[in-house]
C-alpha cells in the first residue's frame, strides 16, 4: 500500500454484509483525531488493470455493460484479485479473457485508491506490451457482455475530454503513460 496506514479504532461494529465481490460494513469509529461516529465502508480486496498497447501503437480497451450504471463504459482490462493471488497473475488472466490478447512484457505503473471516501478498494494498474492476439481466446464469464475496441492514445484523450462514458480506473491509468503513449517514450 502507497499510504502510511492509521488505522481508526473499532469501538463497536453496527452491519457486515458478505458480498460475492466485496463486503460491507457500518461501524461505530474513532479516528486518528479522536472524532467518534458512526462510517459506512465496501471492503474490497482489490483490483488489477492493464494498459495494453499494441506494436502498432494502438490501445486495447473494452467497452462493457455496467449494470450498476445502466450502460456501456469504455475500460481498460481489468478483474478483482482473488484471495492469495498477485495482481499481475490477475491482470495476464483477465487481459486474455477480456480481450483475447496476451502480453509478453509487463511493467508496473503504480497502485491507487479509486474511491476512498467509502472504499478500501485499491488498483493495481501494469502497462502490458509486446500482445500477440490468441487464436483460441479464454470463455468469458457468464455475466460479461464486452466487446473489444482498439484506439490510438489521442483517440482515447480526446473521448475522455469530450466525456464519453469512461470509468475512473481507466482514466486515471491513462494519465500514468499518458506521456510515454504519447511520444516522450522515456522509461515509465
Amino acid at each position: 500500500m502507497p499510504l502510511g496506514r492509521e488505522l481508526p479504532q473499532l469501538l463497536k461494529q453496527r452491519l457486515f454484509y458478505r458480498g460475492r465481490k466485496f463486503d460491507f460494513e457500518v461501524n461505530r469509529l474513532r479516528l486518528p483525531n479522536k472524532s467518534e461516529g458512526e462510517w459506512e465502508c465496501i471492503r474490497h480486496p482489490g483490483g488489477a488493470l492493464a494498459v495494453p498497447i499494441t506494436p502498432e501503437g494502438k490501445l486495447v480497451l473494452v467497452r462493457q455493460y455496467r449494470f450498476a450504471v445502466g450502460g456501456r463504459l469504455l475500460e481498460f482490462p481489468a478483474g478483482t484479485v482473488e484471495a492469495n493471488e498477485d495482481p499481475l497473475d490477475t491482470v495476464k488472466r483477465e487481459i486474455e479473457e477480456e480481450t483475447g490478447y496476451r502480453a509478453h512484457k509487463w511493467q508496473t505503473l503504480g497502485e491507487f485508491f479509486i474511491a476512498p471516501g467509502y472504499s478500501d478498494e485499491i488498483i493495481y494498474a501494469f502497462l502490458a506490451q509486446d500482445l500477440e492476439k490468441l487464436e483460441t481466446p479464454p470463455a468469458q464469464e457468464e455475466d460479461e457482455d464486452i466487446e473489444t475496441v482498439l484506439l490510438t492514445p489521442q483517440e482515447l484523450e480526446k473521448a475522455i475530454l469530450q466525456g464519453e462514458p469512461i470509468d475512473a480506473k481507466s482514466i486515471s491509468s491513462f494519465f500514468l503513460v499518458r506521456n510515454f503513449l504519447l511520444g516522450d517514450k522515456k522509461d515509465i
